[in-house]
């Protein structure tokens, strides 16, 4: 192997799920790829685009835990470059945002293996998109925040001031804490009145676009029974989305949009 040049590993961000959002490049290099490690989040349309002469390597999250260790998927890109064999490694969404692509190229660097960055549209900006929700709006936000609600336990992260007024907040993998983070917000301040939206598998033809409030979080996804993929939007900005309202709950229980703004 001394004498083998270590072959350039590509990170490809493969997008929010709709193959028509890939990047030139992107489709280029699956469809050339002789190796293909991918995420779980990578859709089967996009999956379907690799050539016959590519092998498919998941390396998928399954309750909540990769089927290797991040540090297992470092060590086998490196492992296969250095013996000179190219990989794309295809994440979902844009392997900076959330896809643990800063680990990876650190691992190659140190490791002396080529690497190249593929950027591709993240989910929140796929998913809103296909919600026509704007991240940023003159009259609602002029700020967005990216956040992840598991990453590293909601009680280790600090939110404070990401939410509220002029502001828009962007929650990844937050369905399974969607309650507690309704109460961390209004805890911190934020109004159990302002408009939250739930983008569920952004981009795709079985895309869900649901808005509730804030009070309502919590109850609105196990009432939807909500699965991941799915974005929680926080701000005056979910107002402006295509999405169904799913209010209904609030009016059985007699309180009104006014009562919770107090």
């Amino acid at each position: 192997m001394a004498d083998i040049a270590p072959a350039t590993v590509h990170l490809v961000g493969a997008g929010p799920g709709d193959p028509e959002l890939l990047t030139i490049k992107a489709v280029r290099l699956i469809r050339d790829a002789r190796l293909i490690v991918h995420d779980g989040l990578v859709s089967d349309d996009i999956l379907t685009l690799a050539g016959p002469q590519t092998e498919l390597v998941s390396v998928a999250k399954q309750r909540s835990r990769h089927s290797m260790p991040q540090e297992a998927i470092n060590a086998l890109l490196v492992r296969f470059a250095l013996a000179g064999e190219p990989v794309v490694r295809l994440k979902g969404g844009d392997p900076f945002i959330f896809g643990r692509g800063g680990e990876e190229v650190d691992a190659c660097r140190a490791a002396g293996v080529p690497v190249e960055v593929v950027p591709g549209i993240s989910a929140a900006i796929g998913a809103a998109a296909q919600a026509q929700l704007p991240l940023t709006h003159r009259e609602a936000s002029s700020a967005v925040s990216f956040v992840a609600g598991q990453c590293k336990g909601l009680t280790d992260q600090d939110w404070s001031g990401l939410a509220g007024k002029g502001r828009t907040l962007v929650i990844y993998m937050g369905v399974a804490t969607a309650a507690d983070i309704a109460d961390k917000l209004m805890a911190d301040g934020v109004s159990p009145a302002i408009p939250v939206a739930v983008l569920e598998n952004g981009t795709r033809a079985d895309m869900r676009s649901l808005r509730t409030l804030l009070a309502d979080l919590g109850d609105m996804v196990a009432r939807e029974e909500v699965k991941s993929p799915a974005l929680i939007v926080v701000g005056d900005v979910a107002a402006h989305a295509l999405a169904r309202d799913v209010l209904a709950d609030w009016a059985a229980k007699g309180e009104s949009i006014s009562e919770m703004r107090s």
